[in-house]
């Protein structure tokens, strides 16, 4: 029999959701991902559940960070990115750790 496989505060989790969305949101979706450096499902249950996403600032975080930047130079309209950047580089200022909250989106 397999061994169970629990969250880091040893949780059991085997209740299966799903959901569809557009290929503009997933792509979204995959960048944000990558900028908090946590797994898609811990950054979707902390985004579900409004709770802060805490950005610990490591290679892997920094590498999607510069990738980015860059992307956002080529490309005007990522104002979205842009702000949440600018949001997680100033609260890494001398902090080994940073807290972003999901922006609100405007048309709700």
């Amino acid at each position: 029999m397999s061994q169970k496989v629990l969250d880091r505060k040893g949780r059991f989790r085997n209740k299966i959701i799903s959901f569809r969305v557009s290929p503009e949101e997933s792509i979204m979706l995959e960048r944000k991902v990558k900028l908090s450096g946590l797994t898609k499902q811990d950054y979707l249950i902390n985004s579900i559940l409004d709770k802060e996403i805490v950005v610990e600032p490591n290679s892997y975080v920094i590498t999607s960070i510069k990738k980015e930047i860059h992307r956002s130079i080529e490309n005007e309209d990522d104002q979205e990115i842009r702000e949440w950047m600018e949001e997680m580089l100033l609260a890494f200022n001398g902090k080994e750790k940073t807290k972003i909250k999901p922006i609100e989106d405007p048309r709700q």
